[in-house]
């Protein structure tokens, strides 16, 4: 008898990027070039941050019919928006591929216009709650979200959960980094700004003990360091395996 080839698991692509409301390091606004470099990642879940305009009516950075006919992505539906695709500058896409089944803004304590996103998705057989955020310049402040992030956290029911996004910490394993340590491991992505000579890790995947790492690195191509000044990062997670190896 001939036994079935086990079924491989899935493999989720998530990425994380600061696109500085579609302004390059050229000082242009040309959205088109965020959805290149976007086309260019190929994730299935992708968290934005400035992805809308600070001011006036706030409008979305990247707009709509732009996204959908120059690309495989939607944005997720958040209530309270102000005009943009997300709240305080924090976006989640998705591909064709996933499922929506719930979505939230997080109300985090801040000292500048700041917030967190988070939802609840289904790619395949696999439920996955992802948190996008853009936390704070100062690191008392930013110590304070990751607490209340963390704390949101806490109370959800229990489900695979992956939070990304520009962190602002420029230390390392200190500060919200060792906050958000308690709870997850860090994909060890490598530095993401300034796009023209990386030197700084800003930008962060973490993901929960439920979940695999089967790669990860950070996106530098000639669309990717003209289009902001962050570089996008991205991970590849699977589903968790007994006796699976974590990064940290």
């Amino acid at each position: 008898m001939v036994l079935p080839a086990p079924t491989p698991p899935v493999t989720i692509r998530v990425a994380s990027y600061n696109m500085r409301k579609a302004i390059g390091t050229d000082r242009r606004r040309r959205p088109e070039r965020v959805i290149d470099v976007l086309n260019e990642i190929g994730a299935d879940i992708v968290a934005l941050q400035e992805a809308d305009r600070r001011f006036g009516r706030r409008e979305s950075a990247l707009p709509a019919p732009l996204l959908a006919d120059h690309s495989r992505y939607r944005a997720v539906g958040f209530p309270l928006r102000n005009g943009g695709m997300g709240w305080h500058g924090n976006a989640l896409l998705v591909s064709d591929a996933v499922e929506v089944i719930d979505s939230d803004v997080l109300h985090i304590p801040s000292l500048e216009p700041r917030g967190a996103v988070i939802a609840e998705l289904r790619i395949g057989a696999v439920e996955l709650r992802v948190v996008g955020m853009h936390l704070d310049l100062s690191g008392l402040w930013r110590r304070r979200q990751a607490h209340a992030i963390l704390a949101r956290l806490a109370d959800a029911p229990p489900m695979p959960t992956v939070a990304m996004g520009d962190l602002n910490e420029w230390t390392r394993d200190r500060g919200c980094l060792r906050d958000f340590g308690q709870s997850f491991a860090f994909a060890p992505c490598g530095r993401s700004f300034h796009a023209s000579r990386p030197v700084a890790a800003l930008d962060r995947i973490m993901y929960g003990p439920e979940l695999d790492l089967v790669d990860c690195g950070v996106h530098s191509t000639p669309h990717a360091r003209r289009a902001s000044d962050h570089l996008p990062i991205w991970a590849e997670l699977t589903p968790a395996t007994p006796g699976g190896a974590k990064e940290g």
